[in-house]
């Protein structure tokens, strides 16, 4: 029964990953904008720009991951395969 939840915490397609990437996204952008009220000037639109900034490595970082298991799938090669041997 826990496998069957942990399967609904699972990056399976791209389309679940620009998901993730939108709502971290809109997060962020929302923290950047607190941002620039809470600290007027230069140094909030760092600080914005440092969230939209964590946004993009998180996002790349992402859909890296979800090609290299890709990858590992079609090659056989996959966690499951290695701990069953």
């Amino acid at each position: 029964m826990l496998r069957k939840i942990g399967r609904l915490f699972v990056i399976k397609n791209r389309w679940e990953a620009y998901l993730i990437i939108y709502a971290l996204a809109l997060g962020a952008m929302t923290r950047g904008a607190h941002y620039t009220v809470e600290y007027p000037g230069t140094m909030g639109w760092v600080l914005f720009s440092l969230t939209a900034g964590a946004v993009f490595l998180g996002g790349a970082k992402i859909l890296d991951a979800l090609r290299y298991e890709q990858e590992a799938k079609e090659c056989g090669t996959s966690k499951e395969a290695e701990a069953a041997d």
